[in-house]
């Protein structure tokens, strides 16, 4: 890729921003874990709390979590990439197509509460039912997800830092996910989930600056009228083919549309196969599971959608501009590359918007990456190592193989993306095909969840047909449009969207037809809720505990010796006859089953409405923007974006303000108490 003209901070700040950021969250993640190990009854030694968070994650850390792990770099990239090829749509349909997998999550985060609330991973769903065959037929299918999702991450994010800094892109593959190992390794999910949390308000933050700066301060721009006036300009100089009048102010695309489509279709592979949002489900209290993604598919709608309104459309605007860093605006192989946004900021606020963009692609690649470590951790520990290798493995070695999978997958994720690099295939690629390769998989693995008689033979069969039927639509589309087999020609629109949804359709029909014809009238789903009694247990043992720490402490304003104190609870746990476990009483049954009625119709009324509703009637009406609809448009985003804000950064301070005021509490306690302990040292 030619970054010529590009190159607007030094390679020094690349390697700082890489390096730096990484190391410093890494620092900042010892320091947090320390507090949480001394201060908390969540301790990261166990392997538990490793890769589940003790499932105790409260709603408003799980939805800015999910925000986090669904905002990758091309997230930010590729909304923009469209929007710079379809007009502002592109934005639209990019955010549309995306959420309607984080609402089904909604519907299926309680359902796995309900039928395997121990679980680790999806898949041990799967072997419980199938047995082990199945099981690594789809632990292979969700390692290809992880792996393309991984690696996309750092095709995009290496991209921008090689564009901006002239950093060698295969140092960037590799170096950039250091940092998050580091920080994976000594913290697990808990520490991911505060990570995102920071990511994600530096997000917010980064994107409202670019926004009130584009719409307000910038004279290239000069505001929503300014804006408005050289889209219209765009439109006649450099119209949009299948757009209504070539125009980029309408969502009446007809290549938009197809592309919404190839996002759904994909979408569903990248989120349903993905053990990182299961694992999200899985660290959730089963009675804000629903709440967590359903305030999170509706933060992360605004996330593309506003960003892509501010840099797509001002990539667009300006491409022509003398400042403009690709002079003549950009070739097919810098779109591809996901250049579109980085383009508008260098023209908009030069080497200091570069900067910026670094680092929020930087917070975006890394918060990611730490999901698909973490996830992938738990699969290759859970469902390779404890269930084919050493079921009866102890909790010290499986913690200890949860980090060495960490640090096997950083190296493995730095070189899929530096081969991807060597051949030649980019961003825009990777992400139209990718669904091809594994949405074949979502039906039967939705089914497992939700439909007691699918069989055995249906899973596989779905799966394996929907993958077979994908590439052969990809490949015959490729071939009879373009009357050639490339990477062109493959990943052009149309071979892509016949292969993402030949594989969806094929997987789900594949597996309803062999289920309908020989259903399993005999599974229980008694089978699935017997998954790692080990941690039933722990969580009753642990509950026995914070109930009796909170008796023998109640009523005193300071702890007692810590020797004593143990010595104490351990006598006050002993005597206790029976206290019901908090996730048992959390599992009722009647509860998650309101709690899943209020998922499905929550989940498809949104669904309706971001992808019906809204888009349908204008696509129709072949309607353009006027300069005061393209105003409150602007305007809509921007309140979707504050609302999203608020959900993401202070909702989880409040939620944790006990946690918060305890540390505090006991930071305090231990200053004074050792001040006290040397005062008395040195009178004796």
């Amino acid at each position: 890729m030619s970054t010529s003209g590009s190159e607007v901070l030094t390679q020094g700040t690349g390697y700082g921003v890489v390096l730096g950021i990484g190391f410093v969250f890494a620092v900042i993640m010892m320091g947090l874990s320390s507090l949480q190990n001394r201060y908390t009854s969540y301790k990261i030694a166990t392997s538990e709390e490793f890769n589940t968070a003790s499932r105790s994650v409260k709603p408003g850390l799980i939805a800015s979590g999910i925000v986090s792990a669904w905002t990758w770099a091309a997230t930010l990239l590729q909304s923009s990439t469209v929007t710079y090829e379809y007009g502002l749509c592109g934005g639209y349909y990019y955010a549309a197509g995306a959420t309607i997998q984080i609402f089904m999550m909604a519907i299926l985060s309680v359902r796995v509460k309900m039928i395997a609330p121990y679980c680790h991973t999806y898949l041990e769903i799967v072997q419980a039912r199938y047995g082990n065959r199945a099981h690594a037929i789809f632990v292979i299918f969700g390692l290809v997800v992880n792996i393309i999702v991984s690696s996309m991450l750092l095709l995009g994010g290496s991209a921008v830092v090689n564009a901006f800094t002239g950093m060698n892109i295969y140092a960037a593959n590799f170096l950039i996910p250091l940092g998050v190992c580091i920080y994976v390794i000594l913290g697990g999910l808990r520490a991911t989930f505060l990570c995102d949390y920071s990511h994600t308000l530096i997000l917010m933050i980064l994107i409202l600056y670019f926004f009130f700066y584009t719409y307000s301060e910038a004279e290239l721009i000069g505001g929503f009228e300014g804006m408005y006036r050289l889209l219209q300009q765009a439109s006649v100089e450099r119209p949009v083919a299948g757009n209504q009048d070539g125009s980029y102010l309408t969502l009446k695309s007809n290549y938009g549309l197809v592309f919404m489509i190839i996002q759904i279709t994909g979408g569903f592979g990248t989120v349903m196969l993905d053990q990182g949002y299961w694992q999200r489900a899985i660290a959730s209290e089963a009675k804000t599971a629903v709440r967590a993604y359903l305030m999170g598919g509706i933060a992360w709608f605004a996330v593309p959608l506003t960003f892509s309104t501010i840099m797509g459309l001002a990539a667009v605007a300006l491409a022509t501009s003398p400042s403009f860093p690709y002079p003549g605006g950009l070739t097919p192989a810098e779109i591809d590359a996901g250049l579109a946004a980085p383009a508008g900021v260098v023209t908009l606020l030069g080497s200091g918007g570069a900067a910026a963009m670094l680092i929020l692609l930087f917070m975006a690649v890394t918060s990611a990456a730490s999901s698909e470590m973490i996830a992938t951790s738990s699969i290759l520990t859970f469902d390779l190592y404890q269930i084919h290798f050493k079921p009866d493995a102890s909790p010290e070695s499986l913690i200890r193989v949860s980090h060495v999978m960490v640090a096997v997958w950083a190296v493995i994720m730095s070189c899929v993306a530096s081969l991807w690099n060597g051949i030649g295939i980019n961003l825009n690629w990777l992400f139209l095909f990718s669904g091809t390769l594994f949405t074949g998989a979502v039906g039967p693995i939705i089914f497992s969840v939700v439909w007691r008689k699918q069989t055995c033979a249906a899973a596989i069969g779905g799966a394996l047909g929907g993958l077979v039927v994908g590439i052969i639509s990809w490949l015959a589309v490729a071939k009879t449009y373009y009357g050639e087999l490339t990477i062109t020609t493959t990943g052009e629109m149309y071979p892509n969207l016949a292969g993402n949804m030949g594989a969806c359709c094929a997987g789900f029909l594949i597996s309803i037809i062999i289920t309908l014809i020989k259903p399993d009238n005999d599974f229980d789903w008694e089978e699935t809720k017997k998954i790692n009694p080990r941690a039933r247990e722990m969580e009753r043992q642990r509950a026995l505990v914070d109930k009796a720490d909170a008796t023998s402490h109640d009523g005193e304003e300071f702890p007692v010796d810590s020797e004593k104190q143990k010595s104490e609870t351990a006598t006050h746990v002993s005597s206790v006859k029976e206290v019901p476990s908090r996730v048992e009483n959390l599992e009722n049954y009647e509860s998650l089953k309101k709690s899943l009625k209020v998922a499905t119709w929550a989940s498809f009324i949104m669904t309706f409405i971001v992808l019906f509703l809204i888009p349908i009637p204008m696509f129709l009406s072949h309607y353009v923007f006027s300069l005061a609809f393209f105003k409150g448009w602007v305007i809509v985003c921007v309140i979707w974006l504050f609302v999203a804000a608020c959900i993401t950064s202070v909702l989880p301070l409040w939620e944790s303000r006990a946690a918060m005021k305890d540390i505090f509490q006991g930071l305090i306690r231990d200053t004074f108490k050792g001040g006290l302990r040397k005062k008395e040292a040195s009178r004796v």
